[in-house]
């Protein structure tokens, strides 16, 4: 039995929404803000049209889980996931909003995401096949699919509007849109995050092979971690005793969903096809899996 109610799009009449993204649905409280995860789940930036039952909540409590284990390297826009702590105006849809919403500190987003790659997974291994590199960044020859990295590197990508694809670019282009020191601060700080997180993760049976942060600035010049923090849809978690170089591996992540996308006759654009039921229930199955490791093992 889910945990929460299916919740595919919120409207909440008295607030104002400033944003919907893939996944979340944003609204501006004056000097916070209100994050909604819905259950929606995109896969090659295609919006499905069903919900994964539970995967707001899933998110947000990997999310807060995370963001409380790195206090120590940097800052987060964090200031609750308690519904009894919202805003008085918010109190009324605390049946839709419990598990699933984050009140946050406002913070403008900087202009690209900053992904870190530990294995030679996904668009990282297309791009190894063909150039031996990551993002022009060299690597040993001889690496086979999901191979261990010789150490994690950095590769940054501009942050599309919804429906676009993001691109990969070089430090050097980040540097240009973001400012040399803050690009230098945000690459340093998400590897050390990433290091951190591994050693945490291997420990309950999970690789994370990759993962992708956002910062953002506060109104004081304060670059702090925003958005989501290591969940299953901005990072590949694999189970470390299945764990086999050499091809592709099994996931706690939405991988699962584009596998089977990938089995259909069809172009990655939208309409969305149909999810079969059994494809939904695999889907959150897998979440809640990644969920009861992060927290329980």
């Amino acid at each position: 039995m889910s945990k929460t109610p299916l919740v595919l799009k919120t409207d909440f009449p008295d607030l104002k929404l400033v944003g919907r993204g893939k996944v979340r649905d944003i609204y501006d409280l004056g000097d916070k803000l209100l994050i909604v995860t819905t259950d929606r789940i995109s896969a090659f930036d295609v919006i499905m049209n069903e919900g994964i039952p539970d995967k707001g909540y899933v998110l947000t409590q990997i999310s807060n889980f995370w963001f409380r284990a790195m206090q120590g390297i940097i800052p987060n826009h964090l200031i609750t996931t308690e519904t009894r702590h919202l805003p008085r105006s918010c109190v009324k849809y605390s049946d839709v909003l419990e598990g699933r919403f984050m009140l946050v500190r406002k913070a403008r987003p900087l202009p690209a995401e900053c992904i870190v790659r530990g294995y030679l997974s996904g668009s990282g291994w297309k791009d190894y096949k063909a150039t031996g590199a990551i993002c022009g960044i060299g690597l040993p020859a001889g690496l086979v699919e999901s191979d261990l990295l010789p150490e994690p590197i950095f590769t940054p990508s501009t942050k599309a509007e919804l429906g676009k694809h993001d691109e990969n670019i070089s430090f050097e282009k980040m540097a240009r849109l973001c400012g040399k020191r803050t690009a230098e601060l945000v690459r340093d700080v998400t590897l050390a995050i990433y290091a951190r997180a591994r050693n945490i993760a291997i420990t309950k049976g999970i690789i994370i092979a990759d993962t992708k942060f956002e910062f953002g600035r506060l109104p004081n010049g304060q670059i702090i971690l925003i958005d989501e923090c290591m969940t299953p849809d901005s990072s590949r978690f694999w189970p470390k005793n299945l764990y086999k170089p050499g091809g592709p591996q099994p996931s706690f992540d939405k991988q699962f969903l584009r596998d089977y996308l990938e089995t259909l006759d069809w172009g990655k654009t939208a309409p969305a096809p149909p999810l079969p039921e059994e494809i939904i229930r695999k889907t959150a199955d897998k979440y809640m899996e990644a969920l009861v490791k992060v927290f329980y093992c």
